[in-house]
């Protein structure tokens, strides 16, 4: 195996597996761990890899995404913190979009039933989990349906977005950086996603540590456009700091 198969190799497991530790890897390539360190360190100077204390994480990009029932098995007590901190921002709002993914899919799992909410949605799976729900409404938007993330896109999409106007907006991403903003993988997530932004009055960015200082392909906001980020304490204070800066609270739950 010559090192271009080597990185291949390492860049597939990442993938497969959600993460990669550099012991692990060493052993199962029969390289040392400074080998391992020196191709994990090349993969991240191209954007493929985000690394963290003893291994990495795969980021996503145009040709790699993570599916909706991966993501439901990582980071999961994490998520369910920041959900719950995410939805104490409600305010009173009364209208609400909720993103496609797992974190917002808890958010709006953990929104108030005592009030009545219209809840406006692209997941497919959030709308069916809050169809019956006492005291909401809820819109799912039309269009073409992702198969990984049950969530819809397209011209269908942003249209009947373009004749809202949202009090609250919940928003994920695939990455957040200070230099590049929010971006996504997919081009037609990113329009679904800017055109929620022109839509919502307040917009609340939600999500792990490990989307922080990730760009992804396409650029669909801005970190000053969010009046809060809510992660979990994965993120340094320091580095939570320096968002702030940009305008939004940082909220560590």
């Amino acid at each position: 195996m010559d090192a271009d198969e080597r990185r291949r190799g390492i860049l597939e497991t990442a993938r497969r597996s959600g993460s990669v530790d550099v012991g692990e890897l060493a052993a199962d390539l029969q390289v040392s761990r400074e080998t391992v360190r020196r191709d994990l360190n090349l993969l991240e100077r191209h954007g493929l890899v985000r690394r963290t204390h003893g291994g990495a994480h795969p980021v996503e990009s145009a040709g790699f995404e993570t599916t909706l029932a991966f993501r439901t098995t990582m980071h999961v007590p994490e998520k369910a913190r920041i959900a719950a901190a995410a939805a104490e921002l409600l305010g009173d709002a009364e209208t609400v979009f909720i993103d496609e993914g797992y974190t917002p899919q808890l958010i709006a799992a953990a929104l108030p039933r005592d009030r009545p909410l219209t809840v406006v949605t692209s997941s497919l799976a959030t709308a069916g989990a809050l169809a019956s729900a006492e005291n909401l409404s809820v819109v799912l938007l039309g269009g073409r349906v992702r198969g990984g993330t049950l969530a819809t896109v397209d011209h269908w999409a942003t249209r009947m977005l373009s004749g809202f106007v949202i009090d609250l907006a919940y928003v994920g991403a695939n990455g957040i950086s200070r230099e590049y903003g929010l971006t996504t993988p997919d081009p037609a997530v990113s329009e679904v996603k800017a055109q929620v932004l022109k839509a919502a009055r307040r917009r609340v960015f939600s999500g792990v540590h490990t989307k922080f200082g990730v760009a992804s392909f396409c650029r669909f906001a801005e970190v000053t456009e969010f009046e809060a980020i809510v992660t979990d304490a994965g993120l340094p204070a320091s580095e939570a700091h320096r968002y702030s800066l940009l305008g939004p609270e940082v909220i560590r739950a």
